[in-house]
């Protein structure tokens, strides 16, 4: 069996809060002054989080599975996904029929007597039914879809599988886990920038950030949903000859890092600061100020975002959260409610090319949208 060594961490990360605690008591500012202090049922919600992101690969796998085996379960799903595709385009094609618009095609304007003689009485409200019936096949097709792709990207770009496939075999020693930590630290940047850029990895994500709070309990805030996304893969690593093993202790090391970084207690930890992330530099991440928003991507350094333009020193003080906050400590529907309103604006698309982009955008792009829509039914 394979040590995770984030499972043995935990007694730190325990300790750790424990340790910021105290020194909170002894530190006191008035209430509600102060983002860093722990609130309970804040608390509890990222502990949950934590403990639920535990679990959550192993259920994923249990439920998930099944479709990269090219067995019933994923055949049955790309069914699904191929049907739907094929009657939201057909219904696509209907409601452009019964539009107004295409009625009106080619009739003079003197002619309305006309127009108004093969309009049906039914019509204005048969539109509104085709558009929700549309909008729930459609947002059937993209979730089918969806999941198809990232169950199977997910299976293919396995460590273990490219390892064997790779004719590369670095072997174990200092420079190679040396290797993996920059290696993994390198695409983590990416991967967590794509997180902000990229909706459908935003959905996941935006668990990590909902909490108003910022302290180390923040850390263990961790989402769920991650084997729903596609990421860069981190076996690029296995292909160039980095055991699995070190690829391992290499997420590891990346994740147990960023434990001490959020917190309010270290405010500098002074020449570190210019090649190191730390909590002034992820304070600035977890910020909703207009300057910091979708800043500071690094995990172990900093240097990525400074080399890429992503880079934003703490100046203001933070306001912790999500530009529209959450206002919940429900663990479920903080892990959910980014994905059921994301499709809910998928099936709310008229076109393909839009309800794609209520995921593969920028997630301001479709807020912009829904504002938008919202404000021209009101």
């Amino acid at each position: 069996m394979k040590l995770d060594l984030t499972v043995l961490a935990i007694p730190a990360f325990i300790g750790g809060m424990a340790a910021e605690y105290a020194w909170q008591r002894t530190h006191p500012v008035d209430p509600g002054t102060r983002a860093g202090d722990y609130e309970f049922k804040d608390t509890m919600a990222s502990l949950s989080m934590g403990l639920g992101s535990l679990v959550a690969p192993y259920v994923s796998k249990a439920l998930l599975g099944p479709l990269t085996k090219r067995g019933k379960a994923g055949k049955t799903v790309m069914t699904i996904a191929i049907g739907a595709t094929a009657a939201t385009t057909a219904l696509d094609v209907v409601r452009k029929l019964r539009s107004d618009d295409f009625g009106a095609a080619g009739v003079a304007d003197w002619d309305t007597r006309a127009l108004q003689q093969t309009q049906s009485p039914a019509a204005p409200s048969v539109k509104p039914v085709l558009q929700r019936i549309t909008g729930r096949v459609g947002a059937i097709a993209v979730a089918s879809t969806a999941l198809v792709v990232a169950t199977e990207w997910g299976a293919r770009t396995a460590g273990d599988n490219v390892f064997a496939r790779s004719p590369l075999d670095l072997g174990d020693s200092a420079v190679v886990a040396t290797l993996a930590v920059l290696g993994w630290d390198f695409i983590y940047y990416w991967n967590h920038r794509f997180d902000h850029e990229v909706r459908w990895m935003w959905a996941m994500h935006e668990v990590h950030h909902s909490s108003e709070r910022y302290n180390l309990s923040t850390a263990l805030r961790q989402p769920w949903g991650d084997t729903m996304t596609l990421y860069i893969p981190y076996s690029l690593l296995a292909l160039a000859g980095v055991r699995p093993k070190h690829i391992m202790n290499a997420r590891a090391i990346n994740l147990i890092y960023q434990f001490w970084i959020h917190t309010e207690a270290v405010r500098t930890v002074g020449r570190l600061e210019r090649f190191l992330n730390t909590p002034s530099h992820h304070r600035v991440h977890h910020g909703t100020n207009s300057e910091y928003l979708d800043r500071n991507h690094g995990s172990i350094l900093i240097v990525w975002d400074k080399l890429f333009g992503t880079f934003e020193p703490e100046n203001a003080q933070p306001i912790y959260g999500l530009t529209t906050n959450v206002d919940t400590f429900n663990p479920l529907r903080i892990a959910s409610h980014e994905w059921v309103d994301m499709f809910k604006d998928v099936a709310s698309a008229n076109t393909w090319p839009e309800r794609w982009s209520y995921l593969l955008r920028k997630p301001g792009w479709a807020y912009a949208q829904r504002r938008a829509r919202l404000a021209k039914a009101a």
